[in-house]
């Protein structure tokens, strides 16, 4: 099978392209723009297979989308390309509206005339999977509910905001055009290869720098952690064998505070790479962002029943193996933040 990866240089984009690489027949075009958080060193392990392409476009430029079609006559699209930073969100939105709602709106047209033009037996075994996030569903207040695929959508962020709309536009091109999509919504993702913003590379980083460990209001914030891997191997079945027009939720079975995520990094660095100091000693609390989620949690139980996937990772094996490799790793995270592989990569 050929597969269309948008955000193929992404955090989960790379790993599901790694996945199919390493683990399947399967040949992938990556279609990446490239922004600040896309990093083609990601994949510097599958990137001479034969099975690999590459193209540095934008989901937004409706002419590049055709040409690639054109090009490579995918046979599924898996839609990863997206803004994703929720405080970046809040302080430059238009970004957001532009990638997760205009850009999925040209990609849905784009697939559309694409598919419109199959034969009938092809058309059959296309899949356009958007993966969205279950930040769409708001938050919970109880310690006992879970997001279902039939829960409300109440998001609270511009990011979850344009994600929810991107949702609804894959689910009205279904109902309108029969566009045969498939969504899947996950919880919070961890591991290697993770832009040093988001939460867990953040702490590792910061700790090892003598830094500031920054925690929003008191960290009591829950999330569902799950292994990208794990989230990877979820995503390959559902593109391969999930149902056209259904939702599967995707979650690691791993709710934790923010607080208790941080204190677990800490410890795993006083155990690997010891100092003087208690490295939670660095931990500071900061103001909270405005909006913020008190918890999420995933009743993934429907992807387990229907698909037979279930997370392979606990949190503690996970976020070990992710400590461990970011502190192997170091030069990895020099260069996503200051471009240096994209630049010879791309002659630029």
């Amino acid at each position: 099978m050929r597969i269309l990866v948008t955000g193929g240089a992404g955090f989960i984009g790379s790993a599901v392209i790694r996945h199919v690489i390493n683990n399947t027949n399967d040949s992938v075009i990556n279609l990446d723009k490239l922004t600040y958080a896309g990093n083609l060193e990601s994949l510097s392990e599958v990137s001479n297979s034969e099975r690999y392409s590459f193209e540095h476009a934008d989901i937004c430029d409706r002419i590049a989308l055709e040409r690639i079609f054109s090009k490579y006559k995918p046979e599924a699209v898996m839609h990863l390309a997206a803004e994703s930073h929720v405080d970046r969100s809040i302080d430059g939105p238009a970004d957001f509206i532009e990638t997760n709602i205009v850009g999925t709106y040209t990609l849905l047209e784009a697939t559309r005339q694409y598919w419109s033009e199959l034969d009938s037996k092809q058309k059959l075994t296309f899949r356009f999977h958007h993966i969205s996030t279950d930040e769409v569903y708001g938050d919970l207040e109880g310690t006992t509910d879970l997001f279902t695929e039939t829960s409300s959508y109440e998001p609270s962020s511009p990011y979850s905001a344009s994600k929810a709309s991107s949702d609804h536009l894959v689910r009205a091109w279904l109902r309108t055009y029969g566009l045969p999509t498939i969504i899947t919504n996950c919880s919070n993702n961890y591991g290697p290869y993770h832009f040093p913003e988001k939460l867990i590379p953040l702490v590792i980083l910061n700790a090892l720098d003598g830094k500031a460990i920054p925690i929003y209001g008191k960290g009591n914030q829950v999330r569902d952690w799950l292994y990208v891997e794990d989230h990877a191997r979820a995503l390959y079945e559902v593109v391969t064998k999930g149902d056209i027009g259904e939702t599967y939720n995707v979650g690691g079975h791993n709710e934790k505070q923010n607080i208790e995520v941080v204190e677990t990094i800490c410890q795993l660095l006083n155990e690997l790479v010891p100092q003087k100091t208690d490295y939670q000693d660095q931990i500071v609390f900061v103001k909270d962002r405005p909006g913020h989620d008190q918890r999420y949690a995933i009743d993934a139980s429907k992807i387990e029943r229907e698909l037979g996937w279930k997370p392979e990772e606990t949190f503690e094996t996970g976020l070990r193996k992710t400590v461990e490799w970011y502190l192997k790793n170091k030069t990895w995270c020099e260069h996503v933040q200051d471009g240096s592989y994209q630049r010879e990569r791309l002659g630029a």
